[in-house]
This record gives C-alpha cells, sequence and structure tokens, in this order.
C-alpha cells in the first residue's frame, strides 16, 4: 500500500514544498524549448496576441491593462486565426503563423472551432502547425475561493503532438473503426526531457510518469523505457512510474502527496488527467496552461469562449492572466510574473472584486482593477 508521503517504490519522498513558478534554473545553454526572442531597441519584447472568440477580447484587454500597469516591457501584436480550409485541411492565416515565428511566443484566448464546416480543433492546429510538443498545467490552490480540496499544488506535464490524437483512423468494414495510436522515440523523450528539466526548475525533487504500459506494452511501454533512460541524464531528480487508473483514484482521493512531483505523460492520458485536476481547484477558469515547442510557445486560457456572457463585462480573465505569468517566466521575466501573480492571488483571497463565477459580483473590469491597486 502506497502511504502519504511515499514514493511507488517505497522511498519516503522529499517533502518540501515547492513554490509555484514556471522556467528558472536549468543552465540556458542545456534548455529544452528555450525562449529565443530578443528585446527591440526600445528595450521590450514583441509578443503575439490571439485574442480569440466570445470572451476572447474582454480578458485579453484585462492581461493587457494588468501588463501596463506593472510596465512590463512587452508590446503585443494582435493577429487574427480565423481558419480558412486550404486543399480540404484547416489552415490558420499566415500572417498569424508569421507572427509567432518571428515573435517566438504568443498569448491566446479561447477559440471557437466552426462547427459543420469541415474544420478540425483550432487548438489542435495551433499545435500541429508549431509543433508544441508539451503541454504544462499547473493546478494549485486559490487562497479565499473554497474547494473540497485544500492545499492542492500539481504539476502535470502532457505529450502534445501523437498519442490517441495523431488522427490515423480508418474503417476496416462496415461497423468497424481502427484507430492506431503512435508514440514515438523521438517524441517521448523530448517531452520527458523537459519534464525533468521543468522540475528542475520549479524545485520539484520528483517525476513521475503515468501510463498502461501492463495493457499497451509496446507503445506505453516504450514511453515508459525512454523515461527510464532520459531520468538518468537528472541524477538529483528522483523518478518513479504509477498506473494511469491508480493516479487517479489517488489523486482525488487526496491530492497532496503529489504536490512534490512533476506528472508526465502520453497525449490523451495528459487531456483526461489535467481537467480532472481543473476540477480540484475550481475548474478551468482558474487554471493555467502553457504549449511549449523547440521554436516558439503558446500560452493560453484553456476554458470555452462563452458566448452566452460575451460583451457583458462577466468573464473572469484569471486564467488568461496566470497563464501570462507563465509566459513572462518562460521569457525570464520573472520580477515582473511575481509581483503580478502577487497581486492576483491577494485580489483573490480578499475575495472583495471576484467575477460571478468564483461567487463574487465584479465586472470584468472591477476586478482587473483591483488586481493593478495591489500591484
Amino acid at each position: 500500500m502506497w502511504r502519504k508521503g511515499e514514493d511507488v517504490g517505497g522511498h519516503m519522498a522529499d517533502t518540501k514544498k515547492a513554490q509555484w513558478k514556471g522556467y528558472a534554473t536549468t543552465p540556458e545553454a542545456e534548455k529544452v524549448a528555450k525562449f529565443k526572442g530578443q528585446k527591440g531597441s526600445d528595450g521590450k519584447y514583441m509578443v503575439t496576441m490571439i485574442e480569440g472568440d466570445g470572451i476572447g477580447p474582454e480578458i485579453s484587454q484585462t492581461v493587457k491593462d494588468i501588463f501596463s500597469a506593472a510596465n512590463v516591457p512587452i508590446k503585443w501584436e494582435s493577429v487574427d486565426v480565423t481558419p480558412r480550409l486550404i486543399d480540404g485541411k484547416t489552415s490558420i492565416p499566415q500572417e498569424a503563423i508569421d507572427s509567432v515565428t518571428r515573435n517566438y511566443v504568443a498569448l491566446k484566448g479561447p477559440l471557437a472551432t466552426p462547427i459543420g464546416k469541415g474544420h478540425v480543433s483550432l487548438n489542435l492546429t495551433l499545435r500541429r502547425t508549431f509543433n508544441l510538443f508539451a503541454n504544462v498545467r499547473p493546478c494549485k490552490s486559490i487562497a479565499g475561493y473554497k474547494t473540497p480540496y485544500d492545499n492542492v499544488d500539481l504539476s502535470l506535464i502532457r505529450e502534445n503532438t501523437e498519442g490517441e490524437y495523431s488522427g490515423i483512423e480508418h474503417v476496416v468494414v462496415d461497423g468497424v473503426v481502427q484507430s492506431i495510436k503512435l508514440i514515438t522515440r523521438a517524441a517521448s523523450e523530448r517531452v520527458l526531457r523537459f519534464a525533468f528539466q521543468y522540475a528542475q526548475d520549479v524545485g520539484r525533487p520528483k517525476v513521475r510518469a503515468v501510463h498502461k504500459a501492463t495493457i499497451m506494452k509496446m507503445s506505453d511501454g516504450l514511453f515508459l523505457s525512454i523515461a527510464r533512460e532520459v531520468s538518468k541524464d537528472f541524477p538529483n531528480i528522483s523518478f518513479d512510474a504509477e498506473l494511469l487508473d491508480n493516479a487517479c483514484l489517488k489523486i482525488v482521493s487526496d491530492p497532496t502527496p503529489y504536490n512534490d512531483v512533476v506528472l508526465v505523460m502520453p497525449n490523451l492520458y495528459g487531456d483526461i488527467l489535467s481537467d480532472m485536476c481543473a476540477g480540484l481547484i475550481g475548474g478551468l477558469g482558474l487554471t493555467p496552461s502553457g504549449n511549449i515547442g523547440d521554436e516558439c510557445s503558446i500560452f493560453e486560457a484553456v476554458h470555452g469562449s462563452a458566448p452566452d456572457i460575451a460583451g457583458k463585462g462577466l468573464a473572469n480573465p484569471t486564467a488568461l492572466l496566470l497563464s501570462s505569468i507563465m509566459m513572462l517566466q518562460h521569457m525570464g521575466l520573472t520580477q515582473h510574473a511575481d509581483q503580478i501573480q502577487a497581486a492576483i492571488f491577494k485580489t483573490l483571497a480578499e475575495g472583495k472584486t471576484i467575477t460571478g463565477d468564483l461567487g463574487g459580483k465584479a465586472k470584468t473590469a472591477e476586478y482587473a482593477a483591483a488586481v493593478i491597486k495591489n500591484l
């Protein structure tokens, strides 16, 4: 039986609690997916802004206002990613691709994929276009917002490019469909190496691979064996593995033993587990996300576009704000990130100017003003 504070192999886990940070300590020369952007002659970085649909423009404006008040050295380049069907494939406009490629980093609001027009998910299209191989999802309890779980501080890293989401499906015979799960050494090693690097950077002593290698002995077995190989390159980070079903059971029973672990897993498991963990802290409206690539990275709010409240000034911008903090950490602007994060957490803890989804009555602009006051 696995006891609280003990890892799968029976060794006592380091109980050190790490602060919720992004990227800080790995030497630049050794970094996977390091930020390549440079400041312009005006001392500012150019960042692509994809405002998104529905409430996207409103919550994007909140980020702009708070960044301006905090004197963050960033200029925004807004682009439209309304999809186009080219030769039957969903594509985003070339101007948007050029902007993200040029700036190496983007912040993205929620996108709604047009239904019934043959379009693939826009979020999936963005990941494929820029080869964003790692999805980083921290889930941390917010002081002042009570949920059934306390002191949650989870870090999940999901392989973002293959697995069941490779889209390799075909009809074998009428009524029989085959879907192929693709796992490659290159993609697995890349995301696993990033997971160990991330653990180093945020001060977590352990990486844990989540898998079903007992059933999928070849595909998940490959992912697991590569994890063991990569772990040897990070002697200061301990490594173990856990079955997906066991992880789900234990996390919803008591998530706190996972507070010193970075969980890394293939695509489908990561999709399900990251949303499940978001539910522990209050839902997707409080959960940031980063999609990391070797050439560029896109940080995003993973909640929906909420067209029913669009334009009414009721939207909660917290998820996009926390994603923008992850972006600043990725860019090395940690001082600004810490300052804004502290102001957000203080505003939420005070509970006076929070939005309706958190039980308050504040409008989006009033919440933003409170964060700016707390800077």
